[in-house]
This record gives C-alpha cells, structure tokens and sequence, in this order.
C-alpha cells in the first residue's frame, strides 16, 4: 500500500475514534419534589434569598426550560415516565405502587447497547432492582435522610446487600458515592451516562446540622394566593358552599384538621389561626430550603470534580426535580395536583459544545420527552416503545421542530390518598388550564364532587380565577374539552384499565344542569362520611 494512503486511511480510523471517544457523558440530576420557585433561575419570590448559586450556574451557561411537565406529580409515576418515556397508563406505574422491571428500563438499557457505561445513584423508588444499570446504589423506598442505608450489587440477589453511611446525611453520601464511582469505577474507554438522584428535599425536610442557622432570621417571603382566594378551585376541590374546605387537600394552615403543618410543627395553639399559619409556612420553608442548600452546596463538590478531571465541557448535565411542589401556594402542603406550581418541573440543561449559555426556552416539553433527549445527545435514536419525543433540537436552537407539541396530558389517580387530593385529569396550553376533577378511586368509589377548572395562564399565572364558569370563556371551554378529548385518545389514555373510573368521567363531561346537582348531592355524601369518621 502507498505510503499516502496508509496514512489517509490512518487518519481515517483515527477520526473515526475521536468521534467515538467525543460521545458527550450524560449526567441527570434529578432531587425530589424540589420544585422552581425554590430554584434562583426561575425569578420567584424566593430568589433574592439566593438558594441554589450552583444549580443557577447551570441555568447562566446553558438553557432553563419555563414549560417543562411531568405527566403525573407524584415521586414513583413520574420516575418511570423518565425511564420509560410512557405515560402512566401505558408503562402501568399508576401511583406509588408501581414498579418497572429489568426488560422495561428503557432509557438505561438504550444506553448501555449504545456503549455508554452506566450507573444509577440515590433515590430509585421503583421497587425492583434498577437491573439495567452496569452499576447502582440506591436507597430503599424514600430511605433515610440520616444514616441512610443503600443497596447495592453484591454476592446476594437484590434486595440483600446493603452500605451503611453512618453519622451521614443523605445528600452527602449520595455525592460521595458518586464521585467514589468516579474516580474508581468509570471505565473511562466509555462515556458515562450517569443518574445521580437526590432524596432531598423531600417532606419532612430534615436538613445536615450544619444549615441550621442558614435564614434562621429572616422572614420568608409569602405567595398572594397562600391567603384568600375566593374565586380560585371549584365544588370538586371546595365542595358545594365551600363545605369541603377542611377536607380538600391538606394545609400549612388549620383549614384541614387532619393533617396540616401547624400541627406538624407543635406551633403554639394559643396563636390565631392567621399567625399559626404565618408561623408554620416559616419553618417549612426554612426547612425545605436547608434541604435544597445541602443539595446545591453537593453539586458544586461534584461539578468541581468534573472540572478537574476534564469532563465538565464533555458532558450533558441536567437538572430537575421528579415534579414541582406546593410552597405554601393556594394554603397546599405536598404535590399531586395539576396546579402550576406542583405540575411544572424545573428542568436545565448545560452542554457548551452546542446548547447557548443563559438561554430560555418557552416550549411544551414532558417527562417522558427526558429519555429520548438524553438518547438523541448520546447519538441514539428513540427506540419505537417510547411515546416521548427528543426537544435536542430546541436545546440546541432555541426553535420548536414543526409538528411539536402545543399542549401537555396530566392524570392524578391516586385519589384522596396521603393529601386529601381528588382524581383529576386535563390538559394544558401555553394560554390555558383546563382540569376536570371526575372524584373517584380506581373502582369509581369514595366519590368526591365531580367539577372543572379553567385557568387563563396570562392574565392568571398564579390560578386565583377558575373561569369555567365566565361566559366570556364559553368558547375556550369548549375548545379545550375538544382537545382533551382528542389528546386522551392520542396518547392512548382510553379507559379501558379502570372502566368504572371511565364511565364517570364521562358521565359528568358535560356538566349540565343535572350533572352540577348530582354533583352537591355527593358534595354533601362526602362530607357526612367525613363528619362521621371523625366522631369513630
């Protein structure tokens, strides 16, 4: 062979290696029910306080996602969504139940054929072994936040081997483990493709010692909506005459009396209920945000290690939270519901090679669209089981691909359970939210009000105004129904899992006349079961 062509063929394979080896890392972050008001990139009421300097480097040298949601907000549902890229009724993860075996962890097995050498660390909450990792180290159930135990491989089958971190909080141990896979299990021939999850900042909030003092004087800022809101929710959420205000979702407040946090925190009985309200919402807050600074003051040890080895540039890193959470929205502890604040996740991604520093994008993404993202900037297409759709291409331009989608499907099944919340579905437009809370269990019993929300998002961005009832929105109402309808049937949501569940839903779509009374008639039921059973 000529000398000239050895060496093009030469630098040929060579090229051909360096592109390999130029596979960006993939890094997701992902931490608990921290939601975007308690993160400084989102411009909320609680950013002057400076929360998350870390997590807002990300947000200043990549692209913050402002419409990013998860399809049912609660920890289990939507972590298989993530690892599945289905809806809950298709990957069967309905609600904290739910489990996604070796076969169906989708994401991580795409990488693993793909080369990518893989791991999982933290939170898992699935259940079963996260099988399809090369390697994983994950708390059981929510774990501990204080000496936190881990299972990991071992010689015994999942779930036998355990690790103890002894005298440690959670957040630090899951950042250690993390960088101890690092720097001593990374086959470093492969790019990784890394999910480093966080148990903080979920309830109840218990923080390292060391954050003890952290806003210990000052006075955290309240939303409007935390006090009266007359016009906001529906008889599905406030029963008919406001009779089922202590018995709709669970307060900071007295409003419920069977759990709130005024309770919870031992905050003097001899209080008004406006100051033990004040009172409560302050120690919660103190005490979710020494969490999210754990989680923040961690990422920066980790980042900094990532910039000493060479590989910060290198790799995809994303950050978010498996759903939003109320803080102190609408008097709401906790998530599940569709409202804004507990629907909408954060969701930053920083990768200078091709996503633009301090960029914003205002597109309709879900969950399940995080896999096929992540599978798209490894080099990977979507695999066909996958009903999420890769937004790179927005990632990287700022533009929406034509054909994207215009609005986004949430179901809650898990109705009055832990939170008092009532089964709901609907849909959600850049101007509109349209819920439709059909109040039932999975066997259409433990009827709650049936009833429907509209909120229009430009005027209304905080939800104090359900509109369904305006005529000046008769139109929008049906509109919205209209595409509900049609998006339930796109997405596969028919019904047909829980029949007495559809045949509510569709009993009560309408909302006529007749359908509005039998509505405070199971107002009044519910609330006479509620009555009695606190009498027992």
């Amino acid at each position: 062979m000529h000398r000239s062509t050895i060496i093009t063929f030469s630098l040929l394979v060579l090229s051909c290696v360096l592109r390999a080896d130029d596979r960006p890392n993939v890094l997701f972050i992902m931490s608990d029910d921290h939601t975007t008001q308690a993160i400084g990139a989102y411009g909320s009421r609680l950013a002057p306080l400076n929360p998350t300097p870390t997590i807002d480097r990300l947000a200043r040298e990549g692209m913050t996602f402002e419409n990013a949601y998860c399809t049912n907000s609660i920890c289990t549902p939507s972590r298989a969504c993530i690892l599945t890229g289905q809806y809950n009724h298709v990957n069967g993860v309905y609600d904290l139940g739910g489990h996604i075996e070796t076969p169906r962890q989708y994401l991580a097995l795409e990488m693993g054929r793909a080369g990518y050498h893989t791991a999982m660390i933290g939170k898992w909450h699935l259940k079963v072994e996260p099988g399809a990792f090369d390697y994983y180290c994950v708390l059981p159930g929510q774990g501990n936040y204080f000496d936190p135990v881990f299972r990991v491989q071992g010689k015994e089958p999942w779930p036998n081997n355990t690790i103890k971190f002894d005298g440690m909080h959670s957040s630090d141990a899951i950042t250690d483990i993390t960088l101890k896979w690092l720097r001593d299990s990374w086959d470093t021939e492969k790019p990784f493709f890394l999910m480093h999850h966080y148990k903080a900042p979920h309830d109840f909030f218990e923080y390292a010692p060391r954050y003890e003092d952290y806003l210990a004087d000052i006075e955290i800022p309240e939303p409007r909506n935390l006090w009266e809101q007359p016009k906001f929710g529906s008889i599905a959420t406030r029963g008919a005459n406001d009779e089922l205000l202590p018995h709709i979702g669970t307060s900071i407040g007295r409003r419920n009396p069977r759990r709130n946090y005024v309770d919870h925190y031992q905050v003097d009985s001899s209080l008004s209920d406006d100051d033990a309200k004040r009172t409560a919402y302050n120690i919660y807050l103190k005490h979710y945000l020494r969490c999210v600074k754990g989680v923040d003051d961690n990422l920066a040890r980790l980042f900094r290690y990532l910039e000493e080895i060479g590989e910060i540039d290198n790799t995809v890193i994303i950050y978010t939270g498996d759903q939003g959470f109320m803080l102190g929205e609408h008097d709401y502890m906790d998530k599940r519901w569709m409202y804004e604040e507990c629907y909408r996740m954060p969701f930053i991604v920083r990768y200078p090679k091709s996503v633009k520093a301090g960029s914003r994008s205002n597109a309709i993404v879900e969950n399940i669209d995080f896999g096929p993202t992540m599978l798209a900037f490894a080099g990977i297409e979507t695999p066909g089981v996958m009903q999420g759709r890769s937004f790179r291409e927005i990632c990287e331009t700022g533009q929406e691909p034509s054909g994207w989608k215009q609005e986004s499907y949430y179901r809650y099944w898990m109705h009055m359970a832990h939170h008092d919340n009532p089964g709901h579905v609907g849909i959600r437009t850049k101007e509109y939210k349209l819920l439709y809370f059909y109040g039932c269990n999975y066997k259409g019993e433990e009827r709650t009000p049936p009833g429907w929300e509209l909120y229009d998002l430009r005027n209304d961005p905080t939800e104090v105004v359900n509109q369904y009832d305006n005529p000046e929105y008769a139109k929008t109402v049906i509109e919205l129904k209209d595409r509900l309808a049609k998006l339930r049937k796109r997405v596969g949501d028919t019904g047909e899992d829980y029949p007495e569940v559809e045949a509510i839903i569709r009993e009560f779509w309408d909302y006529d006349d007749e359908d509005r009374a039998k509505a405070i008639a199971i107002s009044h039921r519910y609330l006479q079961i509620r009555q009695n059973a606190a009498k027992k």
